[in-house]
């Protein structure tokens, strides 16, 4: 998921998603904003790992507010593994990071998010990602995005 942008309704039906098809863990690629965003994610059953978008503010208190939940704010890019396969989570505003990242053929997945477009695409040997927008307010239609890491397979689901 990327691009909360404060829309706590949105979340709301992210999190109730994902606890709904039960997943294993949540990546959110930045632009929570607020720190009152995470108490949202606290109904969520599972570990939620985040990056910081160019939209945070408060940043701090989103880390501590998050870690109080269980979960982690990794700064503005992290690699998290996976059954083996390496993720790149990362928001996408530094284009030349995104840029590398997505070439240099290191990662199976990179994950981004920033220009609120739903993407799916393979680069050598990475599937790249932008789930789109939790919000909805650009794009006008809230999703996420489902990866299936073992089969290499990834939805993207429209929130209500």
């Amino acid at each position: 998921m990327s691009d909360s942008h404060d829309n706590i309704h949105k979340v709301g039906s992210a999190v109730k998603f994902f606890n709904e098809i039960n997943v294993s863990l949540v990546l959110h690629a930045g632009d929570f904003v607020s720190p009152f965003v995470p108490k949202w994610f606290k109904e969520l059953r599972c570990k939620m790992i985040g990056v910081f978008g160019n939209n945070e503010n408060e940043r701090s208190l989103l880390i501590e507010r998050f870690k109080e939940l269980g979960h982690e704010i990794r700064g503005y890019f992290t690699i998290i593994k996976v059954e083996g396969r390496r993720i790149a989570l990362l928001h996408g505003h530094e284009r030349d990071l995104l840029e590398f990242v997505t070439n240099c053929n290191y990662f199976d997945f990179v994950i981004y998010g920033h220009t609120h477009e739903k993407e799916i695409r393979k680069i050598g040997n990475s599937l790249v990602i932008n789930p789109g927008e939790v919000c909805g307010y650009l794009s006008g239609e809230a999703t996420v995005a489902v990866l299936d890491v073992g089969k290499r397979e990834v939805r993207i689901h429209v929130l209500d």
